[in-house]
C-alpha cells in the first residue's frame, strides 16, 4: 500500500464515522489515529453522548471480527478471556473463547465492574494474548480494546487501577453536542439507517501500523518528551507522573498523527495535539489539588510549557 492511497483510505474511514458521529471531527480524528499506532483508547463521559454508537461505528468501518462486554458488577474473569468446558462425550476440556477473542472489542461501563474482572484485561491490552488454565493464546491482529466508562461520581462505579488505566493510549470525551448538531441528529432520526459498510481491512490496518513506525522523530522532539515527562514527576501538584510507558505512547501517538495527516515526520504541533488525550488520565493529582478544582488536563496545559519546545522550519513537500 502506498502513502496516498493510506491517506484516502483514512480520510475515507474518518467520513464514514462522521455520517453517524455528528459534530464530533477532532475525537474520531484521535480514535482512528489511536488504531493506527495500536493503542487502546478509553471514552469517559456521561450516560446518552455517543460513546457506544462512536465504537460501533468504528468497528463496523473496519472489516473483522468485533466482540462486545457489558461490565456489570457479577461480571467474571472467564466472562471475558474465555473457559474450559469439560465434554463428557470426549473426556477432554475443550476451550471456548471469550469475547476478548476479537479484532476490536468494545468494553462497555468498564468501571461497573470489580477490580479483579478488570484486571483480566491487563494481560490482553498489553501482550495480546490471554492465560486460562495455565495456556496462553495470542488474540488476533490487529486487537484494538474500546472501553467506554462513566464519571466515577455515578453510582456504581469503581475506578480504574492506575496500571490499567496507562495501558490506554488515550482517554476521548466527546462531550455534548452543539443545539445545531442535536437538531440535526433528530432530522436524521426521520430518515431510515444506512448500511455501514467495511472501509480498512485487518491486513490494511497492520500494512499502516507498521508504516507509522517509520516516522521519523527528531531528537530535539525526543528531548522534549523527555522534559515534559521528567517535570511531571516532581510537578507539585501532582502525585503520579508521567510514567515511561506514557512518554513512549506520547511519541508513538504523534507517530500517528503525523501518517494521518501525510507526513513522514513529527512536527512540534503533532506533539502538541495529542498530548492532552494521551497524557491526562495517566496523571494523579494530589488530594488538596483535586479539592481546589485543579484537572489533569490543566496540569498538562502548564507542562506544556515547560522548557521551549522546538522550532522547526516549514518544510517544503511533507508527503509521506
Amino acid at each position: 500500500m502506498d502513502h496516498n492511497q493510506a491517506r484516502e483510505l483514512l480520510d475515507k474511514l474518518v467520513q464514514r464515522v462522521e455520517r453517524n458521529i455528528i459534530g464530533k471531527r477532532e475525537e474520531i480524528v484521535l480514535a482512528v489515529v489511536s488504531m493506527l499506532q495500536g493503542g487502546h483508547i478509553l471514552l469517559e463521559d456521561v450516560p446518552g453522548v455517543g460513546k457506544t454508537k462512536l465504537v460501533r461505528t468504528l468497528a463496523a468501518c473496519v472489516g473483522g471480527t468485533f466482540g462486545r462486554i457489558q461490565f456489570t458488577s457479577d461480571l467474571l474473569p472467564g466472562d471475558v478471556t474465555g473457559v474450559s468446558v469439560y465434554l463428557p462425550h470426549t473426556g477432554q476440556f475443550e476451550f471456548r473463547p471469550g469475547p476478548v477473542h476479537a479484532h476490536i472489542v468494545l468494553a462497555d461501563e468498564i468501571n461497573r465492574a470489580a477490580p479483579r474482572t478488570q484486571s483480566a484485561l491487563l494481560e490482553a491490552m498489553e501482550e495480546r494474548k490471554v492465560t486460562v488454565d495455565g495456556v496462553t493464546r495470542a488474540l488476533p491482529q490487529p486487537f484494538l480494546l474500546l472501553a467506554t466508562q462513566n464519571p466515577l461520581e455515578y453510582e456504581g462505579t469503581y475506578r480504574l487501577p492506575e496500571a490499567q488505566l496507562d495501558r490506554f493510549l488515550m482517554r476521548l470525551s466527546l462531550g455534548y453536542p452543539e443545539p445545531e448538531q442535536e437538531m440535526e441528529m433528530l432530522s436524521r432520526m426521520q430518515e431510515p439507517p444506512a448500511e455501514i459498510k467495511p472501509v480498512l481491512l485487518p491486513e490494511e490496518i497492520r500494512v499502516m501500523q507498521r508504516q507509522v513506525g517509520t516516522v521519523l522523530v527528531d531528537e530535539r522532539i525526543k528531548k522534549y518528551l523527555v522534559l515534559v515527562a521528567d517535570a511531571s514527576r516532581r510537578h507539585p501538584q501532582l502525585s503520579l507522573g508521567i510514567s515511561p510507558r506514557g512518554t513512549l505512547a506520547w511519541m508513538g501517538a504523534s507517530q500517528a498523527i503525523a501518517y494521518f495527516q501525510g507526513r513522514s515526520f513529527v512536527i512540534p504541533d503533532d506533539v502538541k495535539r495529542v498530548a492532552r488525550a494521551v497524557l491526562s488520565h495517566r496523571l494523579m493529582l494530589k488530594p488538596e489539588s483535586s479539592l481546589a478544582g485543579v484537572s489533569p488536563e490543566q496540569v498538562v496545559g502548564d507542562l506544556l510549557n515547560h522548557g521551549n519546545i522546538p522550532v522547526f522550519h516549514k518544510a517544503s513537500g511533507g508527503g509521506l
